[in-house]
């Protein structure tokens, strides 16, 4: 019989830690990038709202849908990029602690803001100022030394 086996923490040297903030940092910017083309692309659909109960009366409608997205190049880019955000993600993972990395992933919210008021034409208002700036704050406060 083996004993349970315990995961390591990764080595936290100060390259590994960097290169770890680096690759999340750029997570955060191939997400707000993806979120955009995933907009735009549902956009494109022009199916409406397809209900759990239409899709069970009408099978055929999940898969006209499928096809729809599948053919869609704004949403086919933009969950791509979700899958390279992910696999950005399993490598900063390599360098640093999940607790310390996770956290920074708050600020695609921030990049997704911006992007919607110049790339979509949506509002800022005072309230999403004020939730962004608790976010970076939040994130400024979590990534503070021990």
């Amino acid at each position: 019989m083996s004993s349970p086996t315990v995961l390591a923490a990764p080595v936290d040297t100060p390259a590994a830690a960097q290169r770890s903030f680096l690759l999340v940092f750029l997570c955060t910017l191939v997400g707000a990038a993806a979120q955009i083309l995933v907009k735009l692309g549902t956009e494109q659909l022009g199916a409406g709202h397809i209900t759990l109960g239409e899709v069970a009366r009408h099978p055929a409608l999940f898969f006209s849908f499928s096809i729809g997205i599948i053919t869609n190049f704004r949403l086919f880019c933009g969950y791509l990029l979700y899958g390279v955000m992910t696999f950005l993600m399993a490598l900063a993972l390599k360098g640093r602690e999940l607790s310390r990395l996770f956290p920074i992933i708050a600020l695609t919210y921030v990049w997704v803001t911006v992007l919607s008021v110049f790339l979509l034409g949506e509002h800022m208002n005072f309230f999403r100022s004020i939730g962004i700036a608790f976010i970076v704050c939040g994130v400024s406060v979590l990534g503070l030394k021990k």
